[in-house]
């Protein structure tokens, strides 16, 4: 178990081109930017109704909102979906829904988390084992994992939320990544029965994340009281008509997700060539762990390349897929220069 006493305090995420430019001044300009987890393929842009920015949201249109997401998502209906400016403004609410006390995330994961429970006054531990879990009085994971695609079965989780449950717990499952992950294994239609929160978030699918839309799926009462919490117009009216828009448009999601799938081949097979190993993922993002991580990071961004590194942890990466045929060639260049430089200084990189 791993204390977090600095819980609070910001932290750094992927996605800064400003990071990237002072880290690596000499770049070539555009940045690849391969490091946020985003789909690149985003859902087409369309021409906004005046009143989208004119006028306040209607309430009718929230509700619009919140049934097409209950059926997107598998939710028992729209009295179990409550909509946020994206699921970060919901973290450290849905943490507030327990009293403060002990809360445990199943890490390594995104940090936010652990912030969120300090926030609201919990005093908060990463564990690495799934059954500790059963201690905490705020459970949190993230279902597949960011960044390592660690999958935790349904009827594990299932199990875990009646332990909870009947102590007043709280389960928090973060389903970003469920869009693109086995669609069997989301909680979403669980959520009636009470002690469990999941977590879903527009912009990493639909490639909008500057839209910033995203849902918590819980049960009726817990749905009202966070609605309660964000307050009238929480949602912004541009917000409303791509998510009503995108989420209806079944066709569209189910054609990008054979696309990240193939595309998350190409990236196998690239990796590989380059002798990268690949420990997980998602069909977002690879995740790779080796002790010249270090090395490829560097080779990448000084390349113009920016892939995801982490200050505690310098031997992982998550690499997340090119958008467009120039990013993939840019990426490939990057790849065999790094390759062939590490291939002739192996003492260096200590092989």
């Amino acid at each position: 178990m791993k204390l977090l006493s600095g819980a609070i305090a910001a932290v750094d995420h992927g996605g800064s081109l400003g990071r990237a430019s002072a880290l690596f001044p000499h770049a070539p300009k555009p940045f690849v930017d391969l490091s946020t987890g985003i789909n690149p393929h985003s859902y087409p842009l369309f021409d906004l109704p005046a009143t989208a920015l004119s006028r306040l949201p209607e309430a009718g249109q929230l509700r619009e909102l919140a049934e097409i997401a209950a059926s997107a998502y598998g939710a028992p209906s729209a009295a179990h979906v409550a909509a946020a400016p994206g699921t970060q403004i919901l973290l450290p609410r849905v943490a507030s829904l327990v009293r403060p006390g002990k809360a445990l995330v199943l890490g390594p994961t995104y940090a936010e988390h652990a912030r969120a429970a300090a926030i609201a006054g919990h005093a908060v531990a990463e564990v690495s084992d799934f059954d500790a879990l059963g201690e905490a009085d705020l459970a949190v994971l993230v279902n597949p994992n960011n960044p390592d695609g660690r999958l935790i079965e349904k009827a594990r989780l299932l199990d875990l939320a009646a332990r909870l449950r009947a102590k007043s717990g709280l389960l928090v499952v973060d389903e970003a990544f469920m869009d693109v992950g086995p669609i069997e294994q989301s909680l979403a239609g669980d959520v009636g029965a009470g002690g469990i929160v999941v977590l879903r978030s527009f912009g990493k699918f639909f490639g909008l994340a500057g839209v910033r839309l995203g849902f918590a799926l819980t049960d009726q009462l817990t749905a009202e009281r966070l609605d309660a919490q964000l307050g009238p117009w929480a949602v912004a009216g541009p917000a409303l008509e791509y998510g009503i828009r995108a989420l209806s448009d079944a066709g569209w999601q189910e054609d990008m997700r054979v696309r990240l799938a193939s595309d998350a081949k190409r990236l196998d097979a690239l990796l590989g060539k380059s002798g990268v190993p690949i420990s997980g993922g998602t069909s977002l993002f690879r995740y790779v762990s080796f002790n010249d991580s270090p090395s490829l990071f560097s080779a990448l961004g000084e390349r113009g390349v920016l892939v995801r590194h982490f200050a505690e942890r310098l031997h992982v990466l998550r690499i997340g897929l090119p958008g467009s045929e120039a990013e993939w060639q840019r990426l490939e260049g990057a790849l065999a220069t790094w390759a062939a430089w590490r291939k002739d200084a192996p003492k260096e990189f200590g092989q």
